[in-house]
């Protein structure tokens, strides 16, 4: 049974189709990309599956479960997860202390101010895990506001995974990244595969090829193909509409 399971989804402002009848399944310990052109809808997509934004039609299942309904704060909850293209940390708040206020964010009736969140010591040993797994630990004490580009998107994909996710939506973790920080989280997802379901929108098409078990196209907001990265390098129509020369 897939993960997470779409039928359909579509979405629309105005005369303008954003998502055309989106369906995908991706599987448990997955890594699932979605790349096409700018404006091809796949931030919009993205924002559908985790409920940031309603469909006007389909139906989103996770984990076996109808989850058309349910808001943003709900789906995290049941661990489907996203990550934002802009960083939102908070940066007076140490790396550590933001991993812990994720973990506590992330369950019902967590967020108790009168007392020091490092005191929750289930939310501080999730968060230190998620540190130890996204190479930051040894920035556990940082303020949150002097790391650099790079780190900042670990501390955020560490916040993501502080929250216990079954599932990952990220989305395009590596923008904004020079050639060695990209190399360092492309290394990181793929520690990170298996342990988890990912969905990736990126447009660094080496980190793609590099990760992905299956992707799929998106051009205009409807998928024309998804498969394997050599199935998808090797398809004429996608080479035609988006790769190009880019893969070789």
């Amino acid at each position: 049974m897939a993960m997470l399971r779409t039928e359909a989804l579509s979405k629309h402002y105005g005369a303008l189709l954003v998502t055309d009848a989106v369906s995908l399944d991706i599987n448990q310990g997955e890594l699932h990309a979605i790349i096409g052109p700018n404006g091809a809808g796949k931030t919009t997509l993205i924002n559908q599956l985790s409920g940031e934004l309603a469909s006007d039609r389909g139906r989103v299942w996770f984990d076996g479960q109808d989850v058309t309904a349910l808001p943003i704060q709900e789906r995290a909850r049941r661990g489907l997860l996203r990550s934002y293209q802009i960083t939102s940390i908070f940066e007076e708040f140490s790396v550590l202390e933001n991993a812990t206020l994720s973990a506590l964010g992330a369950r019902e009736h967590a967020m108790r101010f009168w007392q020091p969140m490092l005191a929750n010591a289930r939310a501080r040993r999730d968060a230190e895990e998620a540190l130890e797994a996204t190479g930051l630990v040894q920035r556990a004490d940082v303020a949150a506001g002097d790391l650099g580009y790079g780190e900042r998107r670990q501390l955020e994909l560490a916040m993501s995974l502080a929250a216990k996710p079954k599932f990952l939506l990220l989305d395009e973790p590596m923008a904004g990244m020079s050639v060695q920080e990209s190399a360092a989280v492309t290394a990181l997802l793929q520690r990170l595969k298996r342990r988890y379901a990912i969905l990736l929108v990126e447009h660094d098409m080496d980190a793609v090829f590099a990760l992905a078990d299956r992707i799929s196209v998106l051009v205009y907001g409807k998928v024309i193909f998804t498969g394997t990265p050599e199935e998808v390098r090797n398809h004429p129509e996608v080479r035609a509409v988006y790769l190009g020369d880019e893969v070789h």
